[in-house]
């Protein structure tokens, strides 16, 4: 038997059985309830199936997170995950967090808004320079690398290169540790000293703050709505057509899943080790959605992510037409 049609098919049985009948759809009531429901049954489909797919290729379940948010109803947005608490290195999708945190400096009066702090800002997001983020880190924290320090300057230096993570403590973000440059082949010097003197000695996110974070620039509640639509057009990305770049923002990673006429925001990273993919999409028929996904330890496996994207897509496009008729 094809366990894939087979599975689909307990996919579908499971979204149906989770989808709320139209009386069931009273706000404030059962119906975040219901939400939550289909979108954790959603989830765990997913997960099981790229699970199923993958396991020749010894996909473990530690090696995979994500967080999938609803947003059909952007004042109610619901959550579900997989593993969304697990600390993960983010690779470049760390990017998101500062790229947040230049708006609040800017809003604050903080940072001047020079052309050539949104010159980095854009290489940051768009083509994912790792210098350009090692410039915005300098500015947002007051810090450099160069030659190492003595104890007590180094003590210093670290408590001010905690500043972004202080911002996102005070927001309520717990699990995570941004303070650290992206390097390719560095890190060096002061930036060496810090890692081997204060823990943790990576950046660390899991897929729950991302997909808070991405839901909250979506949503225009990340400083201010006019700031978050600037972070938007920096993570427009085009799914449509093809490009030979296998790590190609738009093509390589959730683009890959999407239907014909579906929109595209995202923030992937990747190295030896990761592969990761941050994305908010809109389906042609109305579904919102954000999806977070994080892979460990097959990082040159780059059918995992819109493999598991696929399934998400279904599943969502699935439960709006569903929707859609239950209001009729």
């Amino acid at each position: 038997m094809n366990h894939g049609h087979r599975f689909v098919g307990i996919l579908a049985s499971v979204l149906a059985l989770a989808l709320p009948s139209a009386s069931a759809q009273d706000p404030g009531t059962s119906s975040d309830a219901n939400r939550a429901g289909q979108l954790q049954a959603l989830v765990d489909a997913a997960e099981h199936q790229t699970l199923s797919k993958f396991a020749e290729r010894k996909l473990k379940p530690d090696q995979i997170a994500f967080t999938l948010v609803d947003l059909r109803d952007p004042q109610r947005p619901v959550r579900a995950s997989y593993r969304g608490d697990a600390q993960i290195y983010p690779a470049s999708v760390v990017k998101l967090f500062y790229l947040v945190a230049v708006h609040r400096w800017l809003e604050d009066g903080k940072l001047q808004n020079t052309d050539e702090l949104r010159r980095a800002m854009r290489d940051m997001i768009v083509p994912s320079y790792n210098e350009a983020t090692h410039y915005i880190v300098d500015v947002l924290t007051g810090t450099t690398s160069g030659p190492e320090l003595p104890p007590d300057e180094l003590k210093l230096w670290a408590h001010k290169r905690d500043a972004v993570n202080r911002y996102y403590a005070l927001l309520g973000y717990t699990n995570i540790n941004v303070n650290k440059k992206p390097w390719c082949e560095g890190p060096y010097g002061r930036e060496t000293q810090a890692i081997k003197a204060f823990k943790p000695g990576r950046n660390l996110l899991t897929t729950d703050a991302t997909a808070r974070l991405l839901t909250e620039i979506v949503t225009g509640k990340a400083v201010t709505a006019k700031r978050c639509a600037e972070m938007m057009e920096l993570l427009k990305r085009e799914p449509s057509g093809k490009s030979d770049d296998l790590d190609d923002q738009a093509h390589g990673f959730t683009g890959r899943a999407l239907p014909a006429g579906a929109k595209l925001w995202s923030k992937a990273g990747w190295t030896s080790e990761t592969r990761h993919d941050a994305a908010y999409i809109e389906l042609p028929n109305g579904a919102k959605f954000v999806l977070v996904t994080f892979t460990i330890e097959h990082a040159k496996e780059r059918d995992i992510i819109p493999s598991l994207a696929r399934v998400v897509v279904g599943g969502m496009s699935e439960s709006n037409e569903r929707g859609r008729q239950n209001q009729r």
